[in-house]
């Protein structure tokens, strides 16, 4: 008998595993789904997958003749993609510990390539999009989304603002480098695809917006704190940490007073490419 005619979930035990999507990746993640040519008996690549999206849903889309590969360095995440591949018996998946940069996958052997914001993380983009080339068989498909250098502007015209007004001109020199490492520049990854020889077949440009009612509730939300503050705070020395961001909540809550919210704009792109 089919499986899915004697399976049930357990709703007792699904609420431990039920985050399908983090908040974060969601809006990334959703324009991706939109782009991706869903076919039989294809050989698929999750890059940077973290907890398990969007690799066990387009495992699942692609269903039962379909293998995907997913590629993540972050060990405590697979582990608990692991749980969820598992709890919902996806059994086309292979999950492998390592980076976009060094791919132990063999030579055009994958059909498909994905990565929800996962190559705005790698440390090398140009060494990671020669591997995506060089696995991905000719005619191969790949969809990647990335956050823009323009993300959360609001925030870093403040603190660059409040950088001035100390002359720290190194720091604000070490402010660029951090965006540009992260968030480059859409003409700068677009060169670098085009390098690898990919064909764009669609560019589509979306954004999103985190509002917060005052900058205590920004900097406080645990999504700032996990992936932003360590980085924001290392770029100025420790003695003057608190000085410099009592003066940039102080900026912050200036303009939520003027406009009625802090707002964070997130501008991201959505590229559909072809290997020839």
């Amino acid at each position: 008998m089919k499986k899915y005619l004697t399976s049930t979930i357990d709703f007792t035990e699904v609420v431990d595993l039920y985050d399908e999507v983090p908040l974060w990746s969601a809006p990334f993640g959703l324009k991706l789904l939109e782009y991706v040519n869903y076919r039989q008996n294809i050989i698929a690549l999750d890059i940077g997958f973290g907890n398990g999206f969007p690799l066990t849903e387009i495992a699942m889309r692609l269903g039962e003749g379909s293998v995907v590969y997913g590629i993540d360095p972050w060990v405590e995440a697979t582990e608990r993609a692991k749980k969820k591949i598992a709890f919902y018996g996806i059994d086309n998946i292979k999950i492998i510990e390592g980076v976009a940069e060094s791919i132990p996958l063999n030579d055009q052997s994958i059909d498909l390539i994905v990565s929800n914001n996962g190559l705005n993380n790698v440390n090398n983009l140009e060494k990671s999009l020669e591997e995506c080339a060089r696995v991905l068989k000719p005619g191969g498909q790949m969809v990647i989304t990335v956050n823009l250098d323009k993300s959360m502007f609001e925030f870093y015209n403040q603190f660059e603002a409040v950088l001035l007004e100390m002359k720290m001109h190194l720091e604000i020199d070490d402010m660029h480098r951090h965006i540009y490492h992260k968030r480059k520049p859409l003409d700068v990854i677009m060169k670098l695809i085009d390098k690898q020889g990919f064909i764009i077949n669609d560019l589509e440009h979306d954004q999103f917006n985190y509002r917060f009612a005052h900058a205590g509730a920004l900097f406080n939300h645990y999504f700032i704190r996990l992936a932003f503050m360590e980085s924001w705070t290392s770029i100025v020395p420790k003695d003057k940490l608190e000085f410099i961001f009592d003066r940039i909540e102080t900026r912050l809550n200036e303009q939520a007073k003027a406009h009625g919210v802090i707002k964070l704009s997130i501008p991201f792109v959505v590229i559909n490419l072809t290997k020839q």
